[in-house]
C-alpha cells in the first residue's frame, strides 16, 4: 500500500526538484509542453497544486517519472490545451 501525497506536498517535491532552472522568477517554475517539440513556459507555483494542473502533473508522472531532459517539468499534452487550461486557473 503506497502513501497518497497531498496536491500541496507534491508541489513542494516538484518545486524543489525544478527549482534551479535558469532564468526562472522566484515564485514559479518552468515546464516544457508539446507532443513532439517542446516549448517553455514559466507557470506560478500556486498553479501545482490546482486540482486541474494535478491531472497533467499526474500524467507527467506516469508518462515521465521525475527524470527530466530538459532541465524542467515535461508535461505532455498539446500546446494549445496547456494554455487554455492555464489561462482558466488564472481567471479563477
Amino acid at each position: 500500500m503506497g502513501i497518497k501525497m497531498t496536491p500541496v506536498i507534491q508541489a513542494t517535491r516538484i518545486l524543489r526538484m525544478f527549482s534551479n532552472s535558469g532564468g526562472v522568477p522566484n515564485g514559479h517554475c518552468s515546464v516544457y509542453v508539446g507532443e513532439t517539440q517542446k516549448k517553455r513556459f514559466v507557470v506560478p507555483v500556486p498553479y501545482l497544486s490546482q486540482p486541474l494542473f494535478q491531472d497533467l502533473l499526474a500524467k507527467a508522472e506516469e508518462e515521465f517519472g521525475f527524470d527530466h531532459q530538459m532541465g524542467g517539468l515535461t508535461i505532455p499534452c498539446k500546446e494549445d490545451v496547456f494554455v487554455d487550461l492555464t489561462s482558466r486557473l488564472r481567471s479563477s
